[in-house]
């Protein structure tokens, strides 16, 4: 699902340029604000789910590798990301070829394996 779907269907209708994690005002947190939410709210959801810890950021680059590993076009993921697909295959060009020969997999289902602690790669064909 597209994160601009995603988020008109959770209530809040949001351009481009919004935050995907805003203040309670619905405006972009200030660095301050953004480092206690990440030390508070992000750990212990991170925490709770019993997974180690990454960057909020981290997220961004795991919703472009499964947007990919679906079979979703450069043009597609760029777009998802707010920049061109130059940048996205600079950046996520080893993704692609790392996949190249994989069985495509829905994003929802790779997620869903990695919820139920399983290895997708085994999981989808490709382990051993």
């Amino acid at each position: 699902m597209e994160a601009s779907g995603q988020r008109v269907r959770a209530g809040a209708l949001l351009g481009d340029r919004e935050p995907v994690i805003p203040a309670l005002n619905g405006s972009a947190m200030s660095e301050n604000a953004f480092e206690m939410w990440r030390s508070r709210a992000w750990t212990a959801a991170l925490k709770a789910a019993g997974a180690s810890y990454q960057r909020p950021y981290d997220l961004r680059h795991s919703f472009a590798s499964l947007l990919l590993h679906e079979g979703r076009s450069v043009i597609y993921v760029a777009r998802q990301l707010g920049h061109g697909a130059q940048l996205t295959m600079s950046t996520y060009g080893h993704v692609i070829d790392e996949l190249r020969d994989a069985p495509r997999i829905a994003a929802e289902d790779a997620i869903m394996a990695a919820r139920r602690d399983e290895d997708v790669r085994t999981e989808f064909g490709r382990g051993s």
